[in-house]
């Protein structure tokens, strides 16, 4: 029975008990209220055995001191402050009521879970980092006992009897220490037959009554039979299976799904040398067994001597059994089990399927014009931008103007020397051409076509104003003389050695010359309108063949004997080096589009590039019988063509598509023939008008020709 109590004193123990108790009055484990203890408190008295009894909560022990405690009874106000100050047992007793769920899901939250009241129980700051744990390890004796509680997220200590509990569980002993596994046995029945039952009980009335229950389960089994539901189990088939294990001749035996089963090779059966008694004809001469023992045993149709016995009984044990066992052990053990699919195609399938030529045009077909003059073989080509005029240069020392519609042509140059290389200015603005001879390179203006063009040519040339200080030059800029003039020569780039090439840059105020030598001076590029030359490269990579710009990017293509090497002239670097597999290149051209190139080599091979793909070419064309000089692109239709020795020259349709997946297509559409082979020479240059479907090509005949 509960006291009764004053007052004042009961609102001031409500409010403690309410902060104390925290809502545990009511869990079942604590029934007792405090009055009920206050009650037994007084049994026990000083004298009293028992020893004090520790609650989790410590709300008694809290109401008790509170009751004892004058002083704080008389100060309401410091009680209300101080009451949390000293509460520890609060802290240390957190009923965490989540139920049996993994903790791992509170890992995110702030809390742990809630108390009694349903307030959250906030997680204990642990910001420890490895070093206040180490020193914690250094420092506090009882590190090795303390144990995290997962419930609360609290820190505890073991008590001793804990720790002796987990020492026991790990040794695999029972967790109570007074169980006793091994206690002695104690036999109720014994072997004995006794006269006396263990039991005397009567017999129950069902155990002689049939069951109904079991009644209606039977019958429901036996409905379920009869429709069908249940199956009786299958009786287990005990015949053993055997198969054989050597049928592996027969495809359709049980070894027939080991698809890789390659059947050792048989053996060669004996022969009539190999008979005990052989017919005298097999039998060796002596000068036959002296040969056989002469001769390598790999050699050696026979590998023994044929011998002969009288009977059976006469023939001695073969010397070389267990050896030539031996090695057929090893030939089945290590013999190469792969498998030949034999593979019926038909050779039609093998040919890609390429579209009809026909669907491919317009490409050139037929011979429309030829121009004569030249009176020797006529090494190269060049067209004017606008597609009206084409120069051509000669072994015969001569440079010839042409009108393409008409084959007239409208002014032969003399220059003195053989011409390598003729180059027409792409800009269309500038009427100049370049001129490759000997060891010079000549600027013409033609003074062809339109008036106000070549003049302001000529206007642009005369506007250039010369350095104060006069720079270092690989080469020298010459003006030309008055007589030089008038046949429209402006300007000569004076060289070292032999020029062999000359291309202009796209913008057409550059250009490249390849000279004819091993030193690190064979490519040069010029720049027209500063009158100016540099030499790109400080050491060589071979000998050059030829060289062009980029059409769009700023790249300098540089094709040596077996290389292409791709430089870039802002970063002044080396991007690419392409392995043309040729043995000599000898021409080069770029598509307009500038991610495929094309290489013509002297052992008749064209290898086209994707430079975007490999630095390998994506295809290798053998069309030509002989070596190719001359490989050109057109500007605007998909076509290629190559001319070569063998007098020919074969158009191609190479489509490059813009879908990147999409690898171009290359088919052989035209073989144009007409060209007369001269000193085993025969097309020397191809070159596509700029506009039409039209190609020219020039030959050691003398003769240019257009095809169209």
């Amino acid at each position: 029975m509960e006291q009764p109590c004053p007052a004042g004193e009961s609102e001031e123990l409500t409010d403690s008990e309410e902060s104390v108790y925290s809502g545990l009055e009511d869990s079942g484990s604590d029934s007792t209220s405090a009055g009920e203890e206050e009650e037994e408190d007084p049994e026990e008295g000083p004298g009293g055995s028992s020893p004090p009894r520790t609650h989790a909560q410590g709300a008694p022990r809290k109401s008790k001191i509170l009751e004892d405690d004058s002083s704080l009874k008389e100060n309401a106000g410091l009680l209300a402050q101080n009451e949390y100050e000293e509460d520890s047992s609060d802290e240390e007793d957190i009923r965490n009521t989540v139920g049996n769920i993994p903790m791992e899901w509170y890992q995110d939250f702030p809390h742990i879970g809630y108390n009694l009241e349903g307030k959250r129980i906030y997680k204990p700051i642990r910001n420890k980092d490895e070093l206040d744990m180490f020193l914690e390890k250094m420092e506090n004796p009882d590190y090795w006992r303390t144990v995290q509680d997962k419930m609360t997220g609290a820190d505890i200590k073991l008590t001793d009897e804990q720790v002796d509990l987990v020492h026991r569980l790990q040794k695999g002993q029972f967790g109570d220490v007074h169980f006793n596994p091994y206690e002695p046995a104690v036999d109720f029945f014994t072997h004995e037959v006794m006269i006396h039952p263990v039991t005397n009980r009567p017999a129950d009335k069902r155990s002689f009554i049939p069951s109904l229950i079991e009644k209606e389960k039977v019958s429901k089994l036996v409905h379920a039979i009869k429709m069908g539901w249940i199956k009786p189990r299958k009786p287990k088939d005990d015949t053993p299976t055997y198969y054989d294990l050597w049928a592996h001749e027969d495809p359709n035996s049980i070894l027939g799904r080991h698809k890789m089963h390659v059947p050792a090779p048989k053996m060669k059966l004996p022969g009539h040398e190999e008979s005990y008694n052989p017919p005298p004809e097999y039998l060796l001469s002596e000068e036959e067994k002296l040969a056989w023992e002469q001769q390598e045993p790999a050699e050696r149709k026979l590998n023994f001597v044929p011998q002969q016995y009288q009977c059976l009984r006469a023939v001695p044990a073969y010397s070389r059994f267990i050896h030539e066992r031996f090695e057929r052990c090893l030939d089945l053990y290590l013999c190469p089990r792969q498998r030949k699919m034999r593979v019926n195609v038909d050779p039609e399938d093998l040919i890609p399927k390429l579209p009809k030529p026909r669907d491919l045009q317009p490409f050139p077909t037929t011979q429309a014009l030829v121009y004569r003059g030249h009176t020797s073989l006529v090494r190269c080509l060049s067209i004017s931008p606008s597609g009206q005029w084409l120069v051509s240069g000669s072994d015969d020392c001569t440079v010839r103007f042409w009108e393409v519609c008409t084959a007239r042509c409208m002014k032969t140059l003399p220059v003195g020397g053989v011409v390598k290389s003729v180059a027409w200015n792409p800009n269309p603005t500038i009427c100049l051409v370049a001129i490759c001879v000997e060891q010079s390179v000549l600027l013409v203006n033609p003074c062809l076509g339109d008036k106000l063009l070549y003049g302001a040519t000529d206007q642009l040339l005369e506007s250039y104003v010369a350095p104060e200080e006069e720079r270092v030059q690989p080469v020298q800029w010459v003006m030309a003389t008055m007589e030089e003039h008038s046949k429209g020569v402006r300007l000569v780039i004076q060289h070292s050695k032999a020029v062999k090439q000359v291309t202009w840059h796209g913008k057409g105020d550059y250009f490249a010359s390849v000279v004819s030598d091993n030193s690190n001076m064979q490519v040069l590029i010029h720049q027209t309108s500063k009158r100016w030359s540099q030499n790109p490269f400080r050491k060589s990579k071979g000998l050059v063949q030829c060289v062009l710009f980029h059409p769009i990017r700023p790249y300098f293509f540089v094709a040596t004997q077996r290389y292409v090497r791709v430089y870039n002239l802002l970063k002044q670097e080396l991007t690419k080096k392409l392995m043309t597999n040729c043995k000599w290149v000898s021409s080069m051209a770029i598509h307009p589009g500038g991610d495929n190139i094309i290489c013509g080599s002297y052992d008749s091979k064209l290898a086209w590039f994707d430079l975007d793909l490999s630095t390998r070419p994506y295809q290798l064309l053998r069309h030509h019988k002989k070596a190719l000089r001359s490989v050109a692109f057109h500007k605007h239709y998909p076509l290629f063509a190559s001319g070569s020795d063998d007098g020919t020259v074969i158009v191609c349709h190479g489509m490059v598509y813009n879908d990147l997946l999409q690898n171009p297509l290359l088919v052989p559409v035209k073989v144009l023939k007409g060209h007369v082979l001269t000193l085993d020479l025969g097309v020397l240059d191809v070159l596509f008008h700029p506009t039409q479907p039209w190609v020219f090509s020039s030959g050691a005949d003398g003769t240019v020709r257009l095809y169209t």
